[in-house]
């Protein structure tokens, strides 16, 4: 096999490194369809999953036979040696209890050693070996024939810390969690003919454990290829687009990202299909021959790189098509956090007008065609880490702009399982149609769903730079398609819209109610339907009589299965007081409260629940549950007032003139209590019996922005004031217990502010950590405000609650 390794011509490194996202959305659908750049230069990094996967992208521009690269660094594969668990079952002799010093040794004898097979940890689920005490020490043996002059590598994937031996002699020592593979060179004198061992011992210091590791190699018969960077020049960060302006030798190329997202067309919204679209023309007045190429990893259709996959090439209509799934199609049988789709089938299509050869190869071929002009002839084919390539001849390019695109989507066939019921997308609800015909819908409106995304994005900005000046515009923009495409839209075998969020990595729930909370503005603004479409499965769940409690569900199961709450532990204050208050939003937003008066009666039920329980919350677990629990919680309490005054105004919607009186006065009542038992002086506190404490206050924005009128301005005063004292670089703490914070929270804070400069400078620190944490990943809603690290939850949907400000203005505008 003959393999093309890539060398980067200096001259030409890119000199773009504006910074405006911690990542860079390119395809952002849904939980599983979603792909991103993790660097501020296209082509310096291989694109990836939200969970940090490698879902390669690569992009080439021939320009007169100089190759260019502008999209993605081709993936790097490696060869095994010693395979890891994700590769095939890999035994490992293992103790929990400490050897003695000789235990890395090539010759040492475990007498009392277990055996097992990898990997080993704590979560039954995840793994074949359960490791059971905090440290573990693990051996693998192994012969070499020969060794080769290929270049080896550790593969190790390790929570939390891990220290490795070869051959007795340590070569990794990392005192953290690594939660993907990383590749580490080995000195090659290390190994030897013959037998050789690889030892590693791991602590887990918190949480759950993990240990997966093995050796791997460069692969052979390598001949370099030289390929020149593109010079990206600019690089437009938009809601809907993502847009970069490269120089390529005698050519200038605009690559553009679209998934269009839009909540007043939900045909299109759930259209699992975006564009890469390039515009290319001559920069020095004179004619090139040019032509492009795309390659796309079939590791979007696997959750490991090493699951089986088919590829083929076909046409329908005016597309020409290539399509890739696993072999083994285990269709909604994965569910939980650090998870990709391994069902279902991606699909790259160009139209047929542009004569593109594709062609479907492994990894180390994947160029071969563009660079050597060598035909791969390949219509079908079934391996691992496969290559589905496309290349767009465009012949002479001239002044005159040339502009193309490809389609990636992607045919999940049955999205969801909802209550034991297997549920089809939205576009295919009926089970009749299919994705060769939205590809083609796809393709022929190119032209308008483009003109309708940019229009998008530049009203989105405007309103959010009027609501909230330039950095609030930047934060809203961000946070845009990453909310959105945290969901997935479905109907429910009663005919009713879900759109379910998936709590990515925080522990992998659908439907969290306190996820829909945090995340409602972004869809109160565009579409309160979706809003709807995240309450409609919890309040089936109550009203079928699956969940029988006097409060709101926590969940619904874990994604993809909605089959009912899987979290360990009740929220009742804060899940009722969510609902509550979220139906009140929606009732204010269309002018009537018709989609509370169908769920009138379980609402009650969780209004009585609150007025009994609410002002003065008990010992019980709410949103910011990673803090820990408290009892007596201020913000928690104004939670439930401000659901009950919601509520009161619900039934004075619906007509029923008693509730009103009762519950608005009950709240009103309820609110002087709360201000004389949070009250410390110059703030008001974390909870009712230490005065010595403070927090956020973010649930207050509901009674300011619902013009509810339960609290009195100088409430909000008192802690806008106080919370500019407190605020750091990178945000304000979230409370007193801790320095990190919740960027969401945040922003509802700086909106009780009544100043607009108040507002600006509690905001202007959320912006500096978005633009300046040093984790490359999709925003974390959930950070240290002393260096800006990301505190684990990743590309979560919560970051719609940015557009609070900007709800509360079209509240506003309403009157």
């Amino acid at each position: 096999m003959r393999t093309i390794f890539v060398l980067l011509l200096i001259g030409y490194t890119a000199v773009f490194a504006q910074r405006t996202a911690p990542a860079y959305p390119l395809i952002t659908h849904d939980p599983y369809f979603s792909i991103w750049s993790s660097s501020d230069s296209l082509h310096k990094s291989t694109t990836k999953h939200w969970t940090g996967a490698n879902q390669s992208l690569t992009g080439l521009i021939s320009v007169d036979g100089t190759v260019y690269s502008f999209l993605g660094q081709s993936e790097k594969v490696y060869q095994s040696i010693l395979p890891t668990a994700d590769e095939k079952p890999m035994e490992i002799s293992y103790t929990e209890n400490k050897p003695v010093t000789n235990w890395t040794d090539i010759d040492f004898k475990g007498s009392d050693w277990k055996t097992g097979l990898g990997p080993a940890g704590s979560e039954q689920s995840q793994v074949k070996t359960l490791w059971k005490k905090d440290e573990i020490w693990a051996r693998r043996s192994f012969d070499i024939n020969k060794i080769s002059n290929n270049a080896i590598f550790l593969k190790i994937r390790h929570d939390d810390n891990a220290i490795a031996y070869l051959n007795g002699k340590e070569v990794y020592n990392v005192p953290k969690l690594e939660g993907k593979f990383v590749y580490i060179e080995l000195d090659k004198k290390l190994l030897r003919t013959g037998k050789n061992v690889l030892a590693v011992y791991a602590k887990n210091t918190g949480g759950p454990s993990f240990l997966d590791f093995g050796l791997v190699q460069e692969p052979t018969g390598a001949a370099a290829v030289k390929i020149a960077e593109a010079r990206q020049k600019t690089l437009s960060f938009n809601a809907l687009q993502t847009i970069y302006t490269f120089v390529c030798g005698s050519v200038d190329l605009t690559l553009t990202f679209t998934s269009p997202l839009l909540m007043d067309d939900l045909d299109l919204l759930s259209r699992p299909v975006s564009y890469i679209a390039t515009k290319v023309k001559s920069n020095d007045g004179k004619q090139h021959d040019v032509k492009l190429y795309y390659g796309a990893s079939t590791n979007i259709a696997t959750h490991t790189p090493f699951q089986p996959v088919e590829a083929r090439k076909y046409a329908a209509e005016q597309l020409s098509i290539l399509k890739a799934g696993t072999t083994e199609q285990p269709l909604l049988k994965r569910a939980g956090d650090d998870v990709r789709i391994d069902w279902g089938y991606m699909y790259v299509a160009a139209p047929s007008a542009y004569k593109s050869v594709q062609s479907i190869s492994t990894a180390g071929e994947a160029l071969t065609g563009f660079l050597t002009g060598k035909s791969i002839q390949q219509t079908t084919m079934t391996g691992e880490q496969l290559v589905l390539n496309t290349i767009i001849p465009l012949g002479k390019v001239g002044t005159a702009t040339q502009e193309n695109y490809v389609l990636l989507g992607y045919d999940d066939i049955y999205s969801l399982q909802y209550f034991k019921t297997n549920l089809r997308p939205w576009w295919n609800s009926s089970g009749k149609e299919t994705i060769e015909n939205q590809l083609q819908l796809a393709s022929k409106q190119y032209a308008s769903v483009m003109e309708r995304a940019a229009a998008f994005d530049r009203k989105l900005y405007a309103d959010a730079v009027k609501s909230g000046g330039e950095k609030y515009a930047k934060l809203c923009i961000l946070a845009y398609r990453q909310a959105v495409s945290a969901h997935k839209l479905v109907k429910s075998p009663e005919g009713e819209l879900l759109f379910l969020s998936k709590e990515n990595f925080s522990n992998g729930s659908i439907g969290t109610v306190d996820i829909t909370y945090p995340s409602a503005p972004l869809f109160l603004i565009y579409n309160p339907d979706l809003v709807k479409g995240m309450m409609n499965g919890i309040f089936y769940f109550s009203e079928s009589g699956k969940w029988t409690k006097p409060y709101s569900a926590h969940d619904l199961g874990t994604y993809p299965l909605a089959n009912g709450q899987t979290y360990g532990e009740d929220m009742p204050i804060e899940e009722s007081g969510n609902m509550l208050i979220l139906m009140a939003a929606i009732a204010k937003t269309e002018g009537n409260a018709s989609y509370a008066k169908k769920h009138w009666k379980t609402l009650t039920i969780w209004a009585e629940y609150l007025s009994k329980e609410g002002l003065d919350p008990a010992n019980q677990l709410s949103t910011d549950d990673f803090a820990g629990h408290l009892a007596r919680n201020a913000n928690l309490s104004v939670k439930a007032i401000v659901a009950l005054g919601g509520y009161g105004m619900l039934a004075e919607k619906i007509g029923d003139r008693v509730a009103a009186a009762k519950y608005t006065a009950m709240a009103k009542e309820m609110a002087k209590k709360w201000m004389t038992l949070a009250d410390a002086g110059d703030h008001y506190a974390l909870t009712f019996n230490d005065k010595n404490t403070w927090s956020q206050k973010y649930n207050l924005v509901w009674d300011k922005v619902l013009g509810l009128e339960l609290f009195p301005q100088s409430v909000y005063d008192k802690e806008i004031k106080f919370y500019l004292t407190k605020q750091t670089k990178y945000g304000l703490p979230l409370d007193s217990r801790k320095t990190y914070t919740k960027s969401d929270w945040i922003t509802w804070t700086a909106a009780l502010a009544s100043e607009r400069k108040d507002f600006e400078t509690l905001i202007e620190p959320v912006y500096t950590y978005a633009v300046e944490t040093p984790d490359r990943v999709p925003l974390s809603d959930w950070h240290e405000t002393k260096d800006a690290r990301r505190q684990n939850f990743t590309a979560r949907s919560v970051i719609g609650g940015f557009f609070i400000k900007m709800f509360e203005d079209k509240l506003k505008g309403k009157k």
